[in-house]
């Protein structure tokens, strides 16, 4: 699994999965903390569809961490002020760059969260739903 789709499973779930697998790493491995979590400023970059060109939208503040697990450096990233999530994303992302051998049985983890977000994405979709209105069939 790719770091990008990993992290957004992460970051879009409850937090408890994040918790426990990064839980799991830091009672087993030693763990260094390289940077303490800490917040700041980043510029968004969006394309526009009009000209297909790049520009930037504004910033966003962002919470970061670094980490050092077996010699492997992790950064654990995430909007807004949440400095233990940016700690547990780190400290996994150090985990996949080591290679642990607890990374096997987090894949399946990984992808049931995924299922659960999309399943809860596609029951909030169908609520939304509900409520559209068919402008066609209104009388007056």
């Amino acid at each position: 699994m790719k770091r990008r789709r990993r992290t957004e499973i992460l970051i879009q779930g409850d937090g408890r999965l994040a918790k426990e697998m990064a839980t799991s790493v830091t009672n087993k491995y030693e763990c260094r903390e390289v940077t303490a979590p800490e917040q700041g400023m980043i510029m968004v970059k969006m394309r526009e569809s009009a000209k297909n060109s790049l520009f930037y939208m504004g910033e966003v503040l962002i919470t970061e961490a670094k980490v050092e697990i077996s010699g492997e450096i992790g950064t654990g990233l995430i909007v807004g002020m949440d400095e233990l999530r940016a700690e547990y994303l780190a400290i996994i992302d150090a985990a996949f760059k080591a290679q642990l051998p607890e990374m096997q049985d987090w894949e399946l983890r990984l992808l049931e969260e995924e299922r659960q977000i999309n399943k809860a994405k596609a029951q909030q979709q169908a609520e939304l739903f509900k409520t559209k209105v068919n402008f066609e069939t209104m009388e007056v």
